[in-house]
């Protein structure tokens, strides 16, 4: 028993030892000086963010999917769906943070996937669903918020027909090996409105309507894509930081 103490005495000793002659600048980092970024204000964008819709101009960073001019009716107050086809940004985007405000119409017009429907696509291929899913019942990976048909919100935060609604997105795009297999998938962490409902979710692939997602290699870099649906979606203050 003595013995036991003295050693259970001994290890406490030389425990302390070593924590005490550690000395605190030793866990410091100094490698590299985070880069100073000015926030923006009431949802604006920040300093290093890239600006893909503030006012009717911005239209003309987005095109369609032949390159022909974007059609989308713009003002400042911001672009809507109008029939023409999806729209891809100019300019390619991998991981990303993105912020986007979105309204579906103040009118309600149909039911299910038929109401105030759209979809932003990361690299035009991993769809955040757009949805009125103000007390509209639909198949739950297919409601806003949805990494559509893989992934349903862990909660309903929308807002009522005709108000403004917010998406902050943090994507992660997919990697490939040489061969073309895949290295590690792509993951979405989405706030609703300020509130979390998608947490780091890893995808099984592209989106798809019917049939299961598979992974194909793809550039690391590709455009954004906002769909038409067919639904007059509004959208506005959309800015994008590389990451």
């Amino acid at each position: 028993m003595q013995t036991k103490l003295a050693f259970l005495l001994l290890f406490f000793l030389l425990s302390s030892v070593g924590t005490q002659a550690q000395e605190p600048k030793q866990t410091e980092d100094w490698s590299k000086k985070p880069d100073i970024v000015t926030p923006g204000k009431k949802f604006r964008a920040p300093s290093d963010a890239l600006i893909l819709y503030r006012s009717k101009k911005d239209l003309a960073k987005w095109q369609t999917q032949n390159g022909s001019e974007a059609q989308w009716d713009a003002t400042m107050c911001g672009m809507t769906v109008n029939r023409t086809g999806a729209i891809f940004t100019k300019q390619p985007f991998g991981d990303c943070q993105l912020h986007i405000e979105w309204r579906t119409p103040r009118k309600v017009v149909g039911d299910g996937q038929g109401r105030g429907n759209s979809g932003i696509y990361f690299m035009g291929k991993y769809e955040v669903q757009i949805l009125d899913s103000y007390e509209n019942e639909t198949y739950y990976n297919g409601q806003a918020g949805s990494i559509y048909k893989q992934s349903a919100p862990l909660v309903n935060a929308s807002r009522k027909p005709g108000k403004w609604q917010s998406y902050d997105v943090i994507f992660h795009a997919p990697r490939f090996k040489a061969d073309g297999s895949l290295d590690s998938p792509a993951t979405f962490t989405v706030f609703h409105n300020g509130v979390l409902i998608q947490d780091h979710y890893i995808l099984k692939g592209p989106s798809v309507f019917a049939g299961y997602p598979k992974y194909t290699a793809h550039e690391e870099k590709l455009p954004m894509m906002l769909q038409d649906h067919g639904n007059p979606v509004k959208y506005r203050n959309i800015w994008i930081r590389e990451l």
